[in-house]
Protein backbone atom coordinates (compact mmCIF):
# COMPACT_ATOMS: atom_id res chain seq x y z
CA UNK A 1 0.00 0.00 0.00
CA UNK A 2 1.39 3.52 -1.28
CA UNK A 3 2.29 6.46 0.93
CA UNK A 4 -0.71 8.43 -0.32
CA UNK A 5 -3.15 5.31 0.27
CA UNK A 6 -1.82 5.08 3.56
CA UNK A 7 -2.57 8.96 4.12
CA UNK A 8 -5.78 8.71 2.86
CA UNK A 9 -6.97 5.62 4.84
CA UNK A 10 -5.98 7.41 7.96
CA UNK A 11 -7.57 10.56 7.31
CA UNK A 12 -10.71 8.65 6.69
CA UNK A 13 -10.41 6.48 9.75
CA UNK A 14 -9.64 9.57 11.87
CA UNK A 15 -13.16 11.96 9.75
CA UNK A 16 -14.89 8.99 9.73
CA UNK A 17 -14.42 6.84 12.42
CA UNK A 18 -13.23 3.44 11.92
CA UNK A 19 -16.06 1.86 12.79
CA UNK A 20 -17.68 3.18 9.84
CA UNK A 21 -15.23 2.08 7.45
CA UNK A 22 -14.69 -0.92 5.26
CA UNK A 23 -11.57 -1.42 3.20
CA UNK A 24 -11.87 -3.67 -0.34
CA UNK A 25 -8.70 -4.50 -1.71
CA UNK A 26 -8.31 -5.37 -5.13
CA UNK A 27 -4.37 -6.56 -5.74
CA UNK A 28 -3.79 -9.33 -7.89
CA UNK A 29 -1.71 -11.34 -5.30
CA UNK A 30 -1.99 -13.04 -2.08
CA UNK A 31 0.76 -11.76 -0.19
CA UNK A 32 0.53 -8.11 -1.72
CA UNK A 33 -3.17 -8.13 -0.77
CA UNK A 34 -2.12 -9.37 2.83
CA UNK A 35 0.35 -7.07 3.43
CA UNK A 36 -2.36 -3.88 2.41
CA UNK A 37 -4.52 -5.72 5.53
CA UNK A 38 -1.87 -5.99 7.70
CA UNK A 39 -1.19 -2.23 6.99
CA UNK A 40 -4.62 -1.29 7.58
CA UNK A 41 -5.32 -3.45 10.54
CA UNK A 42 -1.86 -2.92 12.91
CA UNK A 43 0.18 -0.41 11.19
CA UNK A 44 2.50 -0.07 8.18
CA UNK A 45 4.72 -2.92 9.28
CA UNK A 46 7.62 -1.31 7.05
CA UNK A 47 7.40 1.45 9.82
CA UNK A 48 7.86 4.18 6.71
CA UNK A 49 4.30 4.98 5.90
CA UNK A 50 1.79 7.58 7.74
CA UNK A 51 0.59 4.25 9.43
CA UNK A 52 3.81 3.41 10.85
CA UNK A 53 3.14 2.18 14.66
CA UNK A 54 -0.54 2.62 14.13
CA UNK A 55 -3.29 -0.05 14.26
CA UNK A 56 -6.20 1.35 12.61
CA UNK A 57 -7.82 -1.70 13.38
CA UNK A 58 -10.45 -1.87 10.31
CA UNK A 59 -12.29 -3.89 8.73
CA UNK A 60 -10.62 -5.52 5.56
CA UNK A 61 -11.59 -7.51 2.38
CA UNK A 62 -10.38 -8.67 -0.99
CA UNK A 63 -13.42 -7.89 -3.62
CA UNK A 64 -13.19 -11.48 -4.27
CA UNK A 65 -14.35 -12.61 -0.96
CA UNK A 66 -17.50 -14.56 -1.14
CA UNK A 67 -18.67 -11.62 2.04
CA UNK A 68 -18.30 -9.29 -0.70
CA UNK A 69 -19.07 -10.65 -3.73
CA UNK A 70 -22.44 -12.11 -2.02
CA UNK A 71 -23.32 -8.87 -1.38
CA UNK A 72 -22.67 -7.07 -5.01
CA UNK A 73 -25.12 -6.97 -7.72
CA UNK A 74 -24.25 -10.00 -9.08
CA UNK A 75 -24.32 -8.43 -12.96
CA UNK A 76 -22.08 -5.17 -11.91
CA UNK A 77 -20.04 -7.87 -9.72
CA UNK A 78 -19.38 -9.70 -13.20
CA UNK A 79 -18.56 -6.68 -15.15
CA UNK A 80 -16.32 -5.08 -13.04
CA UNK A 81 -14.51 -8.23 -11.67
CA UNK A 82 -15.80 -11.31 -13.18
CA UNK A 83 -12.71 -11.33 -15.43
CA UNK A 84 -10.40 -10.57 -12.42
CA UNK A 85 -11.56 -13.36 -11.28
CA UNK A 86 -11.08 -15.95 -13.77
CA UNK A 87 -7.27 -14.94 -13.26
CA UNK A 88 -6.57 -14.54 -9.78
CA UNK A 89 -5.66 -17.57 -7.38
CA UNK A 90 -9.01 -16.32 -5.40
CA UNK A 91 -8.44 -19.55 -3.21
CA UNK A 92 -5.03 -18.06 -2.42
CA UNK A 93 -6.08 -14.63 -1.61
CA UNK A 94 -9.17 -15.64 0.70
CA UNK A 95 -7.12 -18.01 2.85
CA UNK A 96 -4.22 -15.24 2.87
CA UNK A 97 -6.83 -12.27 3.83
CA UNK A 98 -8.43 -15.15 6.35
CA UNK A 99 -4.69 -15.66 8.03
CA UNK A 100 -3.68 -11.94 8.19
CA UNK A 101 -7.30 -10.93 10.02
CA UNK A 102 -7.00 -13.75 12.08
CA UNK A 103 -3.10 -13.24 13.02
CA UNK A 104 -4.30 -9.59 13.94
CA UNK A 105 -7.13 -10.64 15.73
CA UNK A 106 -5.38 -12.59 18.27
Amino acid sequence: MDLEIQKRVKDFAEKEGKENLVVILGGAEAEAAGLAAETVLTGDPTFAGPLAGIALDLAVYHVVEPIIKDNCDAQVYDDQCGMMEMVLDVEAICDEMDAIRSSCAA
